[in-house]
């Protein structure tokens, strides 16, 4: 078996005195010296309160450096990490704490009322607070845990739009793996700076840059709260080269004056995930002349899993497969699609997850045979370029045709009143589904369900233009910017 390599600690000896990270919020500096000093002293700090090998360690704080640091500890001695989505309400938290029983919990001292709920139903071992002083006489580890690249590291739930939360298991070979394909295939440099909006109880906020850019020698400026003046404000600041938002982010900063005017002289590239992209975002950066690209990914495979050259982007299209991944494109009998044909996104890699936490059956359903179904849907074109067209359960089936959602939001965006929008099939007796759309509409603007009816029949066949459409104040979203279809469901329900 392949022993794991603790590369923060060979990091910390190649460029000791690099910036690791920055505490926004504290105007912190941490160098990667003292990133892995802090990682040894939180480790030996676990193991004397009896943390060892497959032992749970929950996390619940905003977005913070010492995030990194609990994380790379529970790397050091083969504990596994769990950040908590503390946005939850306290059940929703109350039962994932219960799933994953962790015998110690880590919390920033504003959560000390959310932690004394859990301690109710869950008497496990608790901090008061994360700081330095509760570790400050600690050595450093002082003896080393054997670990193999199969044994986990972090344990992320995930959302929960399409049912129960699930623990994804990631391995010290799938978290590594991430973060090597993401370096080569994006072409980090140490050079290179990001900040991290994106909260780390998330896969986008640990895995995606976050990770890879401290492998490579990097600089990971932590924010707590993202808003559009001081986003842009940090962007320059910082120096930021390379950033990833949600489309929901994209959306205050392109409403924006400032963010229209401002010149970002070091960024590289801007980058979008999370959720699909509206095509106006794309012709925003077009004309300011700065590179943008979109991704793809899941807490389950990475999440990186395509590249993009800018200079070559075609609106829509997630890109090629990275360097050491896989991807194939299948139908319903398994068998790979023509080109330009839709199927079931397959992914293959040492990226992928381990397996759902106490969940051998959801694992073997998503796993199978070293592949990993995702259930989205998805197509390519003749130059392996890759087009994500949604959801295999959102997809649409009205009088027996598929209608793939992703596709009339994407046109519906293009639409100078539309702000934001989703699409979703609801019941019909005649049809099976018919389409519904829920619009928002742009300050200063006006629309009628004619007119968008109307504009869609510029680009569809009657059977895709909205039966019915809804004009709302907000969509509903999850806690990291998509949009929440359930909800929609709901309310169309409702009215």
């Amino acid at each position: 078996m392949e022993r794991v390599t603790d590369w923060l600690r060979k990091r910390s000896m190649i460029s000791p005195d690099r910036v690791a990270l920055i505490n926004d919020s504290i105007n912190e500096t941490i160098s990667y010296h003292l990133l892995d000093e802090r990682a040894s002293k939180w480790a030996q700090y676990m193991k004397e309160k009896g943390i060892s090998k497959g032992d749970r360690v929950a996390y619940v704080s905003k977005n913070d450096s010492v995030c990194f640091e609990i994380l790379f500890a529970c790397g050091k001695i083969g504990a596994i990490f769990v950040p908590l989505n503390w946005r939850l309400s306290p059940s929703e938290i109350d039962s994932i704490v219960s799933d994953c029983t962790p015998k110690l919990i880590f919390y920033k001292k504003e959560f000390q009322s959310l932690i004394s709920s859990l301690l109710l139903n869950n008497p496990h071992q608790c901090l008061e607070g994360i700081s330095a002083s509760v570790y400050g006489k600690t050595n450093g580890l002082t003896s080393f845990t054997s670990l193999v690249l199969d044994d986990p590291w972090m344990m992320i739930y995930t959302g929960g739009t399409t049912g129960s939360p699930k623990g994804v298991v990631l391995s010290h070979r799938s978290v590594t793996a991430n973060a090597m394909n993401t370096i080569i295939s994006w072409n980090l440099e140490e050079e290179d700076c990001t900040i991290t909006y994106l909260p780390t109880f998330h896969t986008g906020g640990i895995n995606a840059l976050s990770l890879p850019l401290l492998m490579v020698g990097g600089k990971v400026v932590m924010a707590e709260r993202f808003e559009p003046i001081g986003a842009i404000d940090a962007l320059n600041e910082y120096g930021c080269s390379i950033v990833l938002l949600v489309p929901t982010m994209y959306h205050l900063l392109m409403e924006n004056e400032e963010f229209k005017q401002t010149p970002f002289p070091k960024m590289k590239v801007f980058l979008s995930g999370g959720a699909p992209c509206p095509g106006k975002v794309y012709d925003f950066f077009r004309e300011k002349q700065i590179q943008f690209k979109e991704g793809y990914g899941l807490t389950e495979a990475g999440p990186n899993n395509f590249y993009i050259d800018p200079c070559k982007m075609k609106k829509g299209s997630v890109g090629k497969a990275m360097m050491f991944n896989q991807v194939k494109i299948i139908d319903e009998d398994g068998h790979s699609v023509p080109q330009g044909e839709v199927g079931e996104l397959l992914l293959g890699g040492d990226h992928l997850f381990k397996e759902y936490w106490q969940n051998p059956t959801q694992t073997k359903m998503v796993l199978r045979n070293g592949w990993l179904h995702t259930g989205d849907l998805a197509k390519v074109d003749g130059e392996e370029d890759y087009y994500i067209v949604g959801r295999k359960k959102d997809m649409i089936i009205s009088g027996g045709e598929n209608i793939y959602p992703q596709e009339i939001e994407h046109w519906l965006c293009e639409h100078h009143a539309v702000s934001e929008c989703a699409v979703i099939g609801v019941p019909h007796k005649k049809w099976g589904e018919v389409v519904t759309a829920f619009i928002t509409i742009r300050q200063g603007r006006n629309l009628t369900a004619e007119e968008v009816k109307m504009y869609c029949q510029q680009k569809f066949g009657a059977y895709k233009i909205p039966k019915n459409v809804h004009f709302i104040k907000e969509l509903p979203k999850t806690d990291v910017g998509k949009v929440n279809k359930k909800s929609l469901v709901k309310l169309f329900q409702e009215q």
